[in-house]
């Protein structure tokens, strides 16, 4: 089975919202490495939208279908990829980190 993101897409599809399908390609695309603004241009989405699949707020469970294709395709890979969701790195310092200056 072809993956359906590596090709460009019509004019007419990059700017329709996202679907279950897609978020498992975008999960698909994350572990083979392709580049995010590649995605962004395949999708026609903010990256934010991105974030949201990989974080799961939205499409729950995209990610569990997402492996199992991966599995199917690219049994190779199933053992090279990390399948955990994006965690977001916080941009506040740690209020322990304040004590070191005392």
């Amino acid at each position: 089975m072809p993956i359906a993101f590596l090709s460009c897409p019509p004019a007419a599809i990059a700017r329709r919202p996202l679907t279950m399908d897609d978020a498992v390609n975008i999960w698909l695309a994350r572990w083979l490495r392709v580049p995010r603004k590649v995605l962004l241009a395949r999708y026609g989405c903010d990256p934010r939208r991105l974030y949201e699949i990989w974080e799961e707020t939205h499409f729950a469970g995209s990610r569990a279908k997402a492996l199992e294709r991966l599995a199917a395709s690219y049994p190779f890979l199933v053992d090279r990829v990390d399948p955990g969701a994006h965690r977001r790195i916080p941009k506040a310092p740690h209020p322990d980190q304040l004590a070191l200056f005392d």
